[in-house]
């Protein structure tokens, strides 16, 4: 990124990934912010040394970013891209992480020169086990792709696509999914309060049994499948609470309307 790089807005996500690029070691006179907020600005320059502007404007004509990557909220963008659209051609790719937001958006906003990377990261990025999910435009150069996939490869995972209709069902499994597994805690441990335990005693076990079972979930070479049989004994208490949550009206019914709702808001939202 001989050029270097561009961020527009720093929220917790854009936060979460400039955290992870500095933490890799991307040097700070390579990076620039552009933040309007005055108070987020000056909570920025105090914890890294690196340029932070409160607008397009205030970047010196000669600056062209070989990555210019897009974070502020979806509904933001029609009044904050088009500004960019000075940097849209061959040497400039940009790298959106908003959700609902299509490639074809960005195209119209920038122009059809524009090197386009859409991405979808998810929240558990803010402590680096977020995975995103990225498509690029035909325009898009290999080696742009290899920087791109650095990028987002500082907070978690990275997968790409060639079919930007995969984007939609990403967004309802991995985009919204954080939301499900703490819906998932918060269920636990209404059960658990409801079977006698104390409410900090049902949230305790409900988010250690959660945050636990994520994490063996990521260290084992095991199938979910498997794992999920290694703790069931037969005719045990788990069998039993299986038989519920496995039953004609239980968990597996309920996920797949649950991401085929979320699909169909994703498509509506990106037109």
């Amino acid at each position: 990124m001989s050029g270097g790089l561009l961020l527009v807005g720093c929220g917790k996500m854009g936060g979460a990934m400039l955290d992870g690029w500095i933490d890799r070691g991307m040097a700070l006179e390579n990076i620039t912010v552009i933040e309007p907020s005055a108070d987020s600005a000056e909570a920025l320059r105090n914890r890294h040394a690196v340029a932070v502007l409160g607008s397009v404007d205030e970047l010196q004509p000669s600056y062209h970013p070989s990555v210019v990557v897009l974070a502020v909220k979806p509904q933001a963008m029609d009044g904050v891209v088009p500004a960019y659209a000075r940097y849209a051609g061959a040497d400039t790719v940009f790298l959106s992480i908003a959700a609902g937001k299509s490639i074809a958006y960005f195209e119209n906003l920038l122009g059809g020169a524009a090197v386009i990377v859409r991405s979808m990261p998810n929240t558990p990025a803010a402590v680096r086990r977020g995975i995103t999910v990225a498509c690029a435009n035909a325009r898009t150069a290999p080696a742009q792709i290899d920087a791109c996939d650095d990028l987002l490869e500082a907070v978690g995972e990275v997968a790409w696509v060639d079919d930007e209709g995969l984007l939609d069902p990403v967004t309802a499994v991995s985009g919204s999914g954080p939301a499900y597994v703490f819906l998932l805690a918060e269920a636990m441990a209404e059960a658990g309060r409801a079977a006698g335990l104390p409410d900090d005693l049902a949230m305790r076990l409900a988010r250690a049994t959660v945050a636990g079972a994520g994490e063996l979930l990521r260290q084992s070479p095991e199938a979910p499948g498997t794992l999920r049989e290694n703790v069931t004994s037969p005719g045990g208490t788990t069998a039993e609470a299986l038989k519920v949550l496995m039953g004609a009206d239980g968990m597996r019914p309920l996920m797949t309307s649950a991401v085929a709702a979320a699909t169909r808001r994703s498509r509506e939202l990106a037109g």
